[in-house]
């Protein structure tokens, strides 16, 4: 019988998960050759703005397979409604019976990416991080930095968004945690005091154009092949770009832009399995300028979605 677990059964279990952890996992296996990820199903609309995305994958040897649709539509907060939405199917491998619908309208995806970042950041950030920077003020900012508080003992919070009653939301909605957080008036400016950034938008054109010596770059925001974050020249500075998956990374996402605008040359991108695998190096000092591009990859889903079903059976 097929499993139908609701959106609150997922936020309960959530937070007894390790999804940082999972992450590594996936991205190991994506790296090894045993994630098998067809290209990513894309709708984009302009009228309203959104796009959905379908991504699906098994590993080899694993026991189930995913299709997951999300969606982001980003007029929906000035209407009082989430931007984001979708659902999980997971599938037996061996037969191809459904076992569950996960409802998350979302969320998995959030804190998947969420924990993605954390897991980057921990990986390329140098030593010694004073202040954390964010670009965006949206559901998955405020998640990137629950999650680099995983991974980080830097509590100071310099953020950064278009409107200031957003960026007012966006620290109000923080104020259970113990981040010390000020506003920006310019991405520049979150650049210039932070030595961690996480840029976390919908933008269609770059925000940061230039990075200084010891910074790192989170990009989490540029999931299609019309989004952009960063800027072809603060790719080409970078010493390290590294990306969950290198063959996503050629259509869509920070290195697709980068290698588009010919400022970047392909043979030079990492993928953050090789690094957690020792097989290439990380960076090696604290004046490095590093950057890592996630689009997103269906072996993440799956093992979110997994962990999530494997607790909440043993739960109950």
């Amino acid at each position: 019988m097929t499993r139908i677990v609701d959106r609150a059964a997922i936020e309960l279990a959530l937070p007894e998960i390790d999804l940082v952890a999972a992450a590594a996992d996936a991205f190991r296996a994506h790296t090894a050759g045993l994630a098998v990820l067809p290209p990513v199903g894309e709708l984009l609309f302009d009228d309203p703005p959104g796009d959905v995305h379908i991504k699906y994958g098994y590993l080899r040897g694993g026991a189930h397979y995913v299709i997951k649709v999300a969606s982001g539509f980003y007029n929906n907060p000035s209407l009082g409604l989430p931007a984001n939405n979708g659902l999980l199917l997971v599938f037996s491998r061996a037969s191809g019976a459904l076992d569950a619908i996960l409802l998350d309208e979302g969320i998995v995806t959030d804190h998947r990416t969420a924990a993605a970042g954390a897991c980057a950041s921990r990986l390329l950030a140098p030593s010694k991080v004073s202040r954390i920077g964010v670009l965006g003020t949206g559901v998955q900012a405020a998640l990137q930095l629950r999650y680099l508080m995983r991974v980080t003992p830097c509590r100071d919070v310099c953020v950064w968004g278009r409107d200031a009653a957003r960026v007012r939301a966006f620290c109000e909605g923080l104020a259970d945690t113990d981040l010390r957080i000020e506003s920006a008036d310019s991405p520049r400016m979150v650049a210039e005091r932070c030595e961690l950034i996480v840029t976390a938008t919908a933008s269609t054109e770059p925000l940061l154009l230039d990075l200084p010596a010891g910074r790192h770059v989170t990009a989490v925001g540029s999931d299609t092949p019309v989004k952009q974050e960063l800027s072809p020249a603060l790719m080409a500075q970078a010493d390290i770009v590294a990306v969950d998956s290198l063959a996503q990374a050629r259509e869509r996402g920070e290195v697709f832009q980068a290698c588009r605008a010919g400022m970047l040359d392909a043979s030079r991108i990492l993928e953050l399995g090789s690094l957690l695998a020792g097989d290439v190096a990380g960076r090696r000092d604290d004046q490095q300028r590093t950057v890592a591009d996630l689009t997103g990859i269906a072996s993440q889903d799956l093992l979110a979605a997994t962990a999530l079903l494997k607790h909440i059976h043993h739960a109950e």
